[in-house]
């Protein structure tokens, strides 16, 4: 293949860049060791007589520390590709520029010229987005405009120039072609170098506002969600601290899947938990939770699950059953404002019941009710102490009072001797008494709130009757006795999670630790209304990023079936849609969109990038050949591959597969939810787990329980068709079912 004309300057560049950031390697390490030094010392001088100014000391220099790691494995991570991209640029009015972009940016000491562009930067969006002639950009309102004049790209390994290339429409093609036939385990950080205009416009998309991505399988949608938690925290991480943003992804298999990318956008920092980890968290709940992929399991399954269950599992979802929770919020603080009565010392009125049930439901109602009880028991406090002042003060005057009347007024001295002892004596055990009485007061009235129980409280709605008929009067008395039967067990179902959260935040509150300010949920179609508009409601934030497929929606009998209510919910959120698909070939998706057809949700079909590979292939085998299974593996090794999975259809036909392969001799894993993936081996996977993964082959297994022609194994079968990259084998009987 020629070279670049350009490919001499481009390889000294290269090496240029290369050395000087391990100049500014050796510095970061001076840095990182001068801090660690500094903070030596401070600590030995800490029984110092100053001791004050060895902990300011340490709080510097442990900022110091944190900013020179920081940088200093920055660095490290970019310094053998420390670019892949380069924009030649003029702005109106000035010199031209050849910026590079890359993962960071990189400025000279000395000049402050751009050695890198971080890729989130505004003129970094030129290479995007921008089309060889005149254009603008916006910076911070500011629209800056010039001439491009060129885009290049560059292939760099192991600090090595491979390859440069000056971009137009047709090369651009030829580069994400290239990028896509790579293997699924590099793929993913790999993926800014080849950013498509539709993905690129969703992570740059107003960081003010709320986004919802509904995105073909294969689109793209994971990496659009990190990459824009990454734009975000390089746009805004000044006002939105790392840890004050959150993702929620839907297993921790899943996040031991993006963990290798993590780190390199810069994002490692923050929270990264699922939706039943966060709750528990938040609500210091202990609970013993049932299998939350138990139902769709048995839906899955040749069985039918019971269709009550499946209507409770879907009325916890709903707004509906949020009103019923509203109510019983209601009812508590009902309770709660009933038990205020007037606040007495000694015979002495201090603070009417009024007075305190208006702070309670009016002044601070906007808080949750155990917040706003001690809001009132510091105003109490506030008012008791003043006013018991001048009680003691107005009850000492009287005694004076009364014992110069005594003293003055009453002729006789046996009488006046006496009247003087009986009220100086009432005196000195009255005021002591009213004293006492007055510090102990607060603290003796409070006890009549106690601290809400929000297990106890949930756990009485699900199994009392008489609270149903208050709190749900629309249902049958037949429905609330099915309801109550299913709840005879203290076993907590992924759906109960909403409105323990709900209640615990609207009764008690959420501690500060708990509280973030973004929010980025993946698969978020797996998510009910219930789930999003608490969160929503309980973190007080509109800034949440949701990327999801319907069509994957393989918890729909519990979670939403359209975006609807999330744009109800959000109403000035962006709605995007990505139909294209990156992740597989046509070949595959073709037959995949034969699947989403016959969907109920109405989605169009997804369009495959042009890419052509092998077409899906069907090996017929009543039950699992492990011979022929083993020259299928190894033939798919031979192509080149390294990471396949048997995705199993459920659980049961996973483990059961696993435990054939393994006793067989062949290198195999069993995915679970808390798994870290090991690409050396073929990998089993319940359909269920899949999603949201990508493998370069995927061989489907249907043995004991083929797919049918129901809206949950459509949906199941659809996911487990949209992991692979490369090849699809289907494993079975004779192909029927879905694939009739």
């Amino acid at each position: 293949m020629q070279r670049h004309p350009d490919f001499e300057f481009e390889a000294e560049r290269l090496e240029y860049t290369i050395q000087y950031m391990q100049r500014l390697l050796v510095q970061s390490q001076r840095n990182v060791d001068a801090s660690q030094e500094e903070i030596r010392h401070s600590m030995a001088d800490l029984d110092s007589l100053d001791s004050s100014i060895s902990y300011i000391n340490i709080l510097t220099n442990t900022r110091f520390f944190e900013m020179a790691r920081s940088q200093k494995e920055t660095f490290e991570a970019v310094q053998q590709k420390p670019y892949f991209a380069r924009i030649h640029f003029q702005p109106d009015g000035e010199k031209d520029q050849l910026l590079y972009i890359g993962k960071t940016s990189v400025f000279h000491q000395e000049t402050q010229d751009p050695i890198i562009v971080d890729w989130r930067s505004p003129v970094a969006n030129v290479y995007y987005d921008g089309r060889l002639g005149e254009l603008s950009y916006d910076v911070r309102g500011e629209e800056v405009s010039g001439c491009l004049h060129s885009k290049r790209q560059y292939r760099i390994e192991d600090g090595e120039l491979l390859d440069v290339r000056d971009i137009d429409l047709t090369t651009n093609d030829e580069l994400l072609q290239e990028a896509l036939a790579g293997k699924a385990d590099v793929r993913l950080t790999e993926i800014i170098s080849t950013i498509q205009t539709e993905q690129n416009d969703i992570i740059r998309a107003s960081l003010h506002k709320p986004i919802i991505v509904q995105g073909a399988a294969g689109s793209g949608k994971t990496t659009i969600a990190l990459h824009r938690i990454s734009y975000f925290l390089y746009t805004m991480g000044t006002d939105f601290p790392a840890d004050k943003l959150m993702i929620l992804a839907p297993s921790r298999l899943f996040m031991d899947y993006i963990a290798d990318v993590l780190p390199e956008l810069g994002v490692g920092a923050i929270r990264q938990t699922t939706y039943e980890e966060y709750v528990l968290g938040a609500t210091g709940l202990k609970l013993k939770m049932n299998d939350p992929n138990g139902k769709l399991e048995h839906l899955a399954s040749a069985g039918s699950l019971d269709e009550t269950a499946i209507a409770i599992a879907r009325l916890k979802g709903t707004a509906s059953y949020r009103s019923i929770m509203d109510r019983y919020v209601a009812k508590l603080e009902s309770a709660t404002a009933a038990l205020f009565e007037d606040v007495f010392i000694d015979k002495y009125r201090i603070i009417g019941a009024k007075r305190l049930r208006k702070l309670f439901l009016e002044d601070f109602g906007y808080l949750p009710i155990e917040k706003r009880l001690d809001r009132i028991r510091l105003v109490m406090n506030a008012e008791v102490n003043r006013q018991r002042k001048q009680l003691y003060t107005l009850l000492s005057d009287k005694y004076e009072e009364a014992l110069d009347k005594a003293l003055y007024g009453i002729k006789d001295d046996e009488k006046r001797r006496s009247r003087i002892t009986k009220i100086m004596d009432e005196r000195d055990e009255r005021l002591p008494a009213v004293e006492a009485e007055g510090k102990r007061k607060v603290s003796s009235y409070m006890k009549r709130f106690k601290k809400f129980n929000v297990k106890s409280l949930y756990r009485a709605w699900l199994t009392d009757a008489d609270l149903q008929g208050a709190l749900a009067p629309g249902w049958t008395a037949e429905f609330r006795e099915e309801f109550r039967r299913a709840h005879a067990k203290p076993v907590w179902e992924s759906e109960d999670l909403a409105a323990l959260y709900d209640l615990h935040v609207r009764l008690k509150g959420l501690g500060a630790e708990w509280k973030v300010r973004a929010v980025f949920i993946d698969e978020a179609q797996d998510y009910s209304e219930y789930q999003l508009t608490a969160l929503h409601d309980g973190l007080g934030t509109d800034l949440f990023t949701l990327v999801g497929d319907l069509a994957q929606g393989i918890h729909s009998y519990r979670a939403l079936t359209s975006w609807q209510p999330v744009l109800d919910m959000l109403p000035e959120a962006t709605y995007a849609t990505l139909q294209k698909s990156y992740r597989t070939t046509v070949e595959i998706m073709q037959l995949a969109n034969t699947v989403l057809a016959q969907m109920e949700e109405d989605l169009p079909l997804v369009e495959p990038v042009v890419r052509h590979g092998i077409p899906p292939v069907f090996h017929e085998m009543e039950r699992l050949d492990v011979p022929q299974l083993r020259r299928i593996t190894e033939e798919i090794a031979a192509r080149g591959h390294r990471s396949v999975a048997l995705i199993c259809k459920t659980n049961a036909e996973a483990e059961r597969l696993h435990g054939q392969l393994a006793a067989s001799g062949m290198r195999v894993q069993l995915l679970a939810p808390d798994s870290d993936i090991d690409d050396t081996c073929l990998l089993i996977v319940p359909s269920v787990l899949s999603k949201g993964l990508e493998f370069d082959v995927v061989l489907i297994a249907a043995f004991d329980n083929p797919f049918r022609n129901t809206d949950i194994d459509r949906k199941l079968l659809y996911v487990a068709m949209t992991r692979p990259m490369h090849e699809l084998h289907l494993l079975g009987g004779a192909a029927g079912g879905v694939l009739d």
